[in-house]
């Protein structure tokens, strides 16, 4: 495809071109058939496969102001490879579906595609965008199907997994995107509420780590094929925060999550309640030997009256984000 003015907007080119100049940012993929056929053909090395569908949306999931077209293509990216690590699989294909507004320029589209290709690289070597859709619409959104692989013969490490006597464990941030969102919810909002441009340079370095955090998590996702290979009995990525999704993991395995509150650093209540860490939440047997990444935060206990305490005590706080109750509709 011939070079195109990066401010041109979608609606003035054809399906044909804006797909094309997405793929040239994605580069070659690696399934049989890729895009360009009426769905992809993968190779797996097992019959089995993990699939995970998640949905970012201007407004409750991002804003604009704030996130690039590289960012949001990244954490597009990032937020689906970690449900597929936190099954104990490896992420080999992603399918994306991009609905966008008429006047959307064809250099963001470009710059997301680029996101993408940048987490599967950092993130998950050997993963690829293989398929999608395009369409339009008034508000810009992104869907994304990850597509994973077991290891030949090993089951899936299911949220159910947990059993009395075992550690919890977990690896990546817990607590950082949430600082980074309340820094651009404090200080990146106009008198009306909404989103205005992030001044990298009024912040200081430990806040610039936070809001990148926020806008571009990086989760470990090589980790979670690791944790099942070292034998984890059940695992989850820790989304919606600690506390709400701890005590997901304590339900589904009909046991009491008890998490200690002086190992999850300096800011423990933030670490509990805040989301879009996507660190791998896991319980493993008392005795073995932790992969690399994994630190212990708690213990596994016969079932109670709540599935999830804190030292020892009930924690029924909700927490953590949900998409129905948490969305303040501010501007964008």
């Amino acid at each position: 495809m011939p070079d195109v003015d990066p401010a041109t907007p979608v609606n003035s080119l054809s399906e044909e071109a804006v797909l094309a100049h997405i793929l040239q940012r994605l580069g070659p993929g690696q399934a049989l058939v890729g895009p360009g056929d009426d769905a992809a053909v993968l190779r797996l090395a097992d019959a089995r496969v993990v699939v995970t569908t998640d949905t970012l949306i201007h407004g409750p999931d991002f804003r604009l102001a704030w996130s690039s077209g590289r960012d949001l293509g990244a954490k597009a990216a990032a937020v689906n490879l970690a449900d597929v690590a936190a099954m104990g699989a490896r992420p080999v294909a992603l399918f994306v579906a991009l609905a966008m507004p008429p006047e959307t320029s064809i250099g963001f589209v470009g710059e997301l595609a680029s996101g993408l290709r940048e987490a599967c690289d950092e993130l998950a070597p050997g993963c690829r965008v293989e398929g999608g859709d395009l369409t339009s619409s008034d508000t810009l959104t992104i869907a994304v199907t990850a597509v994973g692989e077991l290891d030949p013969g090993r089951a899936p490490v299911l949220r159910s997994g947990a059993r009395p006597g075992d550690i919890v464990a977990i690896c990546g941030d817990v607590g950082l995107a949430a600082a980074g969102l309340d820094i651009l919810f404090d200080r990146f909002r106009d008198e009306r509420g909404a989103a205005i441009a992030v001044d990298d340079a009024a912040l200081s370095p430990s806040e610039r780590v936070a809001v990148r955090g926020q806008l571009r998590p990086r989760p470990p996702i090589g980790s979670g094929t690791a944790a099942a290979r070292a034998g984890a009995t059940a695992m989850m990525d820790v989304s919606d925060g600690l506390v709400r999704d701890a005590r997901r993991l304590g339900r589904a395995s009909g046991v009491t999550v008890d998490l200690e509150r002086s190992t999850l650093g300096p800011d423990s209540d933030r670490a509990l309640r805040g989301g879009e860490d996507h660190a791998l939440l896991a319980t493993f047997a008392a005795g073995k030997v932790l992969p690399a990444g994994f630190r212990r935060i708690g213990s596994v206990k016969q079932a109670g009256l709540d599935p999830l305490t804190v030292d020892g005590r009930p924690e029924r706080s909700a927490g953590g984000w949900d998409p129905y109750r948490d969305w303040d509709g501010a501007g964008g």
